[in-house]
C-alpha cells in the first residue's frame, strides 16, 4: 500500500549454525509407480489399522470410537486400543465396502481428542494420528520387503534426517536391486532420535537398493528425481547427501528427556459461543513443535486438541457455559511440560448470523481478479457514508463525495457486472474498522476484530457478501495488513492516551472524552456533532503514568494553520510513546536494509512488534474471525516490512492451520495468500538485496535460527544478504520440460505468493513486462502463482504516480499478454474503460478524491445488469449498458472466455525454447484426465519448432492447422491482438471484438 501523508501538523524527520539443503520434494516419487489418483473399488473387507500416538497424552487407555463412512458410530466409548510399540496403540478395524471412517480417541474416563470438534476422517490401510497430524504409515513394524531373494540376508541400515523439514513420521520406499518397488508409501519408519529415523532393511542377496522417502501424506524426498542408491550396511540419508558407512548418528546423542516451560500469560476471550485463548510461547533446549490444549465444562467431557501456534479459536460451544482451559508445551522428543495456569470463559449466546460460510476451495489460478476499492466502487446505502474530518478540506464536501462512499451493498448489487466481465475473484480492501483522519482505503486499522460499519448495511453485511459471491461462483480475496496498526493504536492490544495538548487552538482537532461514548467510525458523538470522533486521546494537563518525552512542551515549531506544535501532539516511535515491546521505536532510514523490517513506514502507521507473542497472538486471532467467515485468500499489505522468519514461523502457518480446521485439506491448499513486496525497481533483485525482494518471499527458511523471533529475524537478515542474489534457491516450477508438464515440487513453498512487481513496473510496454517477468521466474517457488497487474492504487508502471495512460492499444496489448501467460490476471477497477487515465493515483487529503485514480466509478456502473455466466450478460440497462459497450470491455471478456475454456492458460508451465517471436510462449497443464498444450503470441508473428504434431485449432479464429513435422508459424495478428493455438482444440471461443479477430 502506498503511503500518501495525511495533512497532519508536522512529525520528527525520519533518521537515518548449518544450512539445511533444499530437497528435491515431489507429490510421487518420478521412479516409483504413483498411487492410483481415481477411487479405488471398494471390496467388503477394506480394513483400516489405526495407530495413535500416546507418549504426548500419556492417558490410562486409549479407546478408538469410529464411524465407517455411510454407517453407524460405535457405543461410547469405542473399541479398546492394543499396545504397538513405544509410544503407539493401534487397532485394526473392518470397514466392509466403506472406504474410510470418522474416528474420535478417549481415554474412557471422559477426555476425547476430537480433532478440534470435527473428528478425524481417515482412510484404508495403515494411519497414523500423531499429536492432530494424520500420515499412512506402519511406525512399528513397516511391512515385509518386495521380492526378498534367498541367500545371507544382506542388511541394509538406513537412517533418514527430517531435522529440517518438520515431518511427523516417514516412510522409506525401496527396490532391492533386482527386485520390485515395495507399495507406495512404502514402510514406515522409527523414531531413533529426535529429527532421525530409521529402518532395518533385509536385502535378501541384493547389494543395494534404489529408495525415497515420504512423509505418509504425499511429499516425497526422492533426490530431485534420481531416487537414492544405498548400499548395505549403515547409511544416513541427510539434506540431499547420502553417507555410507556411517556411524550412528543418534549414538552419542543424549536423549532429551528436558520438557519445555509451562505456558504463561493464557486467557480466554468468550464471543458468543466461541472462545479465544492465547498464551506466551514456551521455551525449550531443542524447540516446542506444539501445544495441547485441554478443555473442560460443558455436557461433552474434557476435550484435547494438539495446535501449532500460541492462539486456539474454540468453536461451536455451548451457550451461557463456563469452560476452562489449560495448555502445555511439547517439543520434538515427546517431552510434555507441566500444565499452564487455568484460564476460564464463559460463553454467551449464539449470534443470530448466518452460518460461516465455506471458501470455494479451488485452484486460485483458474480466477482472473478483479480489484476494488470498495470504498470507492458503488454506493448501495447513503447512510453509512461518512466524510471524516478531512471533508471540507479535501475538497470532498465540494463534489457531494464523501470519502466513505462506497460499501457492501453496492458492490452486492453489481457482483454481475464484475462477472459478466469474466472475473471470478474479486480483492477487496481492508475491511477491519479504521481510525485516522482519512480512512477510507483500510489500511489504518484500529480495531481489527470489527468489521467497519461504513462499509456495511442491514442485510449487507461482510457475511452476506461473502455468501453472495460465492452463490455466483466468485472468490473473495481480503486485503489485509499485519505490519501496523493506526496511529491511535489497536484496540484490545494497545491504544495510546497519552498525546494532544486540548488548548483553544487545538479545541477544534481534539474532541472532549464523552463517558460511554466508543468511536465506531459511524456513529456520530452526541457532544461534538462528528463521527470522526477523536477523545481519550487530548489533555490539558500530562496525564498520569505519561511515557512520552516532554509532554506539552512546545517544539518551537507550527502547523500549516500557524498553531503551537507541542512535543507529543502527534505519534511518534521515539518519544515513548508506543511501548516497546507491542510496537518498534524506530523511523525507516533505509528502505532496502533491516531497519525498513523493524520500523514506522509513516506517522499514521504505527509499526507492529510482529516478533512479539502477544501481537502475533492479536493479529492471528482477529484474522480467523475472517478466515472462518469464508473468505478465499488474503492479500498481504506490506508483507515486506515483516522478517520472512516471522511470516514462516508463525502466520502463514497459523492461516493453514485454521483454515485446515475449519473448512479441510482441500480448502487449505488452495486458500490464496499473496503478499505485496514492494520492490519497485526494474532488476532481478531489488537493488542486490535478496531480503528485500519479492521472490524470497515465496521460500521457506533453508538455515535454523535462534527460537527467539527478534534474533532470528536478525539472523535470517545477515545471513541472506551474506549469500546474495547467486546463492538462492530456483525452481523449475513454472517452466516446461520440453513439451511436458512437470511435477511441481513445492516442498520448500512459505505459503506466500506474491504480486508480479517486475512486471507491474515494466509494463510501460508490454514486451518489456514479458522479458523482464520471465528472466525473473526460476527465482519463484512457483511463477505460475504470481498475481500480475498493470496499475493499482499506488502506482502505475515504472513507479508512475498515475494511472496507466498508455493508450488502448497498448492496454489490449498488455491485457492480452496477461490473460495468456504464466500468473493471475488482475485488473483494477475501472481499468476497462480506462477510467481516470492519466490521472494522480492518491493525494492524500491534499486534493479531491474526484480528481484521483480513486474516484467513485459507481456512476459508471448505475443501471440494472444480470450475468447468466462468466463474461455473459443478459441484460442492462442505464450507463452501465454504455460501459458494456466499451472497447476493452469486449476485450478482457473475451480474453475471460478464452482463458476460462483452455486450462494451459490458467495452470500451465511454459517455455519459449524453439520459438522465434518476441511474445510467442507455448504452455502445458497435465492433471488427471486433462492435458492442455497451447502455443500463443502476443501482437507478432512467430515461429514455434519442435513441438508435438497434431491437430491444432486457434481459440481466437478458428483457424486449424495440422503439424506433422514439429512447427507451426503464425502470421502477426496486430497489437492487442495474438492467437493462441490449442492442440486438439475445440475451435473458436467467443465472438470477434476490437481486437480479437
Amino acid at each position: 500500500m502506498r503511503r500518501i501523508r495525511t495533512r497532519l501538523p508536522g512529525r520528527p524527520l525520519a533518521t537515518a549454525v548449518a544450512v539445511g539443503a533444499v530437497l528435491g520434494l515431489v507429490s510421487v516419487p518420478t521412479a516409483a509407480p504413483s498411487p492410483a489418483t481415481a477411487p479405488v473399488a471398494a471390496t467388503a473387507d477394506n480394513t483400516a489399522t489405526v495407530f495413535y500416538y500416546t507418549k504426548t497424552k500419556n492417558w490410562d487407555r486409549y479407546n478408538l470410537h469410529y464411524a465407517p463412512d455411510g454407517g453407524s458410530w460405535t457405543a461410547v466409548p469405542g473399541v479398546a486400543m492394543e499396545t504397538a510399540c513405544t509410544d503407539w496403540v493401534k487397532k485394526t478395524v473392518t470397514l466392509g465396502t466403506a472406504a474410510g471412517l470418522q474416528a474420535t480417541f478417549n481415554n474412557g474416563s471422559g477426555t476425547w481428542d476430537n480433532n478440534s470438534g470435527k473428528n478425524y476422517a481417515l482412510g484404508t490401510g495403515n494411519i497414523t494420528v500423531k499429536d492432530g497430524v494424520i500420515a499412512h504409515s506402519d511406525p512399528c513394524a513397516g511391512g515385509e520387503d518386495p521380492d526378498p531373494a534367498p541367500g545371507d540376508g544382506n542388511q541394509a541400515t538406513v537412517y533418514y534426517s527430517t531435522r529440517t523439514l518438520g515431518w511427523t513420521t516417514a516412510n522409506i520406499h525401496y527396490q532391492p536391486a533386482g527386485g520390485s518397488w515395495t507399495t507406495v508409501p512404502g514402510v514406515g519408519m522409527q523414531a531413533a532420535c529426535t529429527g532421525w529415523w530409521k529402518k532395518d532393511v533385509d536385502l535378501g542377496t541384493a547389494t543395494s537398493m534404489k529408495a525415497a522417502f515420504n512423509n505418509g501424506n504425499g511429499v516425497w524426498d526422492n533426490n530431485k528425481g534420481a531416487d537414492y542408491t544405498l548400499p548395505t550396511g549403515v547409511t544416513t540419508v541427510s539434506g540431499n547427501t547420502v553417507t555410507e558407512d556411517a556411524d550412528d548418528p543418534c549414538a552419542d546423542e543424549v536423549p532429551d528427556t528436558q520438557a519445555p516451560t509451562a505456558p504463561a500469560g493464557v486467557t480466554a476471550r468468550a464471543d458468543g459461543v466461541s472462545v479465544v485463548l492465547t498464551w506466551e510461547p514456551s521455551t525449550d533446549d531443542t524447540g516446542v513443535t506444539t501445544y495441547q490444549v485441554t478443555r473442560t465444562g460443558g455436557t461433552k467431557g474434557d476435550v484435547v486438541t494438539d495446535v501449532g501456534s500460541t492462539v486456539f479459536s474454540d468453536t461451536n460451544l455451548e451457550e451461557k457455559t463456563a469452560y476452562t482451559y489449560t495448555v502445555r508445551a511439547v517439543d520434538a522428543a515427546g517431552n510434555v511440560s507441566a500444565a499452564s495456569a487455568a484460564a476460564t470463559a464463559t460463553t454467551g449466546t449464539k449470534p443470530p448470523t448466518p452460518a460461516a460460510g465455506k471458501p470455494l476451495a479451488t485452484d486460485p489460478r483458474k480466477d482472473p481478479i478483479y480489484f476494488v476499492l470498495t470504498a470507492r466502487f458503488n454506493d448501495g446505502d447513503g447512510s453509512n457514508n461518512r466524510g471524516g474530518s478531512q471533508h471540507e478540506k479535501s475538497g470532498n464536501a465540494a463534489n457531494d463525495d464523501p470519502m466513505f462512499r462506497g460499501d457492501f451493498k453496492g458492490l452486492v448489487d453489481k457482483l454481475d457486472y464484475i462477472k459478466g466481465l469474466g472475473f471470478s475473484a474479486v480483492w477487496i480492501t481492508p475491511v477491519v474498522l479504521n481510525r485516522s483522519d482519512y480512512d477510507y482505503h483500510g489500511y489504518h486499522g484500529w480495531d481489527f476484530y470489527k468489521v467497519d460499519p461504513r462499509l456495511e448495511s442491514a442485510g449487507a453485511s461482510y457475511q452476506d457478501l461473502i455468501d453472495a459471491a460465492h452463490a455466483k461462483g466468485m472468490k473473495i480475496y481480503q486485503d489485509v495488513v499485519y505490519n501496523h496498526s493506526s496511529r491511535w493504536g489497536a484496540k484490545g492490544l494497545f491504544t495510546p492516551t497519552v498525546y494532544g495538548v486540548r488548548d483553544s487552538q487545538w479545541s477544534w482537532y481534539y474532541d472532549e472524552e464523552q463517558a460511554g461514548f466508543e468511536y465506531d467510525g459511524l456513529t456520530v458523538d452526541p457532544k461534538s456533532g462528528k463521527s470522526y470522533y477523536n477523545g481519550d486521546l487530548w489533555s490539558t494537563a500530562e496525564p498520569s503514568g505519561n511515557t512520552c518525552v516532554n509532554w506539552g512542551t512546545p517544539t518551537g515549531a507550527k502547523s500549516p494553520e500557524g498553531y503551537t506544535l507541542y512535543n507529543c501532539q502527534w505519534p511518534s516511535p521515539t518519544s515513548g510513546m508506543f511501548p516497546k515491546a507491542l510496537y518498534h521505536n524506530c523511523w525507516i532510514g533505509n528502505w532496502e536494509g533491516e531497519d525498513s523490517r523493524s520500523c514506522w513506514l509513516h506517522e499514521d502507521l504505527a509499526d507492529f512488534n510482529t516478533e512479539n507473542a502477544q501481537v502475533q497472538n492479536h493479529l492471528i486471532g482477529a484474522y480467523n474471525k475472517y478466515i472462518d467467515m469464508g473468505v478465499d485468500g488474503f492479500r498481504v499489505d506490506t508483507a515486506v516490512h515483516i522478517p520472512r522468519t516471522t511470516w514462516n514461523r508463525r502466520f502463514l502457518p497459523a492461516i493453514q492451520e485454521r483454515v485446515t480446521q475449519q473448512h479441510g485439506a482441500e480448502a487449505a491448499k488452495n486458500f490464496f495468500v499473496f503478499g505485496e513486496v514492494a520492490a519497485f525497481v526494474n532488476d532481478k533483485w531489488n537493488r542486490g538485496s535478496v531480503n528485500h525482494s519479492a521472490q524470497f518471499y515465496t521460500w521457506k527458511e533453508r538455515k535454523e535460527y535462534s527460537a527467539d523471533d527478534e534474533k532470528a529475524a536478525l539472523e535470517m537478515y545477515e545471513y541472506e544478504q551474506q549469500q546474495g542474489t547467486g546463492n538462492q534457491p530456483t525452481s523449475a516450477n513454472a517452466f516446461l520440460d520440453g513439451n511436458t508438464y512437470r511435477t511441481p515440487d513445492h516442498s520448500r513453498f512459505s505459503g506466500m505468493n506474491v504480486i508480479d512487481m517486475r512486471m507491474h513496473m515494466n509494463f510501460g510496454d508490454a514486451s518489456n513486462a514479458f522479458h523482464n517477468g520471465k528472466d525473473s521466474d526460476d527465482s519463484y517457488n512457483d511463477a505460475t502463482y504470481n498475481v500480475v497487474y498493470v496499475d493499482s492504487h499506488d502506482y502505475g508502471p515504472n513507479k508512475s504516480s498515475e494511472r496507466y495512460t498508455g493508450g488502448t492499444d497498448a492496454w489490449a496489448e498488455n491485457m492480452s499478454l496477461m490473460w495468456t501467460f504464466r500468473g493471475i490476471p488482475t485488473l483494477y477497477y475501472g481499468s476497462e474503460i480506462e477510467f481516470q487515465k492519466g490521472k494522480k493515483i492518491d493525494c492524500g487529503p491534499s486534493c479531491p478524491l474526484a480528481t484521483t485514480g480513486r474516484a467513485y466509478y459507481g456512476d459508471h456502473v448505475a443501471g440494472e445488469v444480470r450475468a447468466s455466466d462468466f463474461s455473459e450478460v443478459d441484460s442492462a440497462t442505464g450507463a452501465v449498458a454504455t460501459t458494456l459497450e466499451q472497447p476493452l470491455v469486449k476485450h478482457v471478456q473475451r480474453l475471460n472466455q478464452i482463458r476460462r475454456a483452455v486450462p494451459a492458460l490458467q495452470m500451465g508451465q511454459y517455455s519459449t525454447d524453439g520459438i522465434s517471436g518476441d511474445m510467442a510462449f507455448k504452455r502445458r497443464y497435465t492433471s488427471g484426465g486433462t492435458d492442455s498444450f497451447a502455443l500463443v503470441t502476443v501482437s507478432g508473428g512467430a515461429t514455434f519448432t519442435g513441438v508435438p504434431n497434431g491437430t491444432y485449432t486457434d481459440a481466437v479464429t478458428g483457424d486449424t492447422r495440422t503439424v506433422t513435422n514439429g512447427s507451426l508459424t503464425v502470421a502477426a495478428p496486430g497489437k492487442g491482438n495474438l492467437r493462441v493455438y490449442v492442440l486438439n482444440g475445440g475451435g473458436k471461443i467467443g465472438a470477434d471484438g476490437p481486437y480479437l479477430k
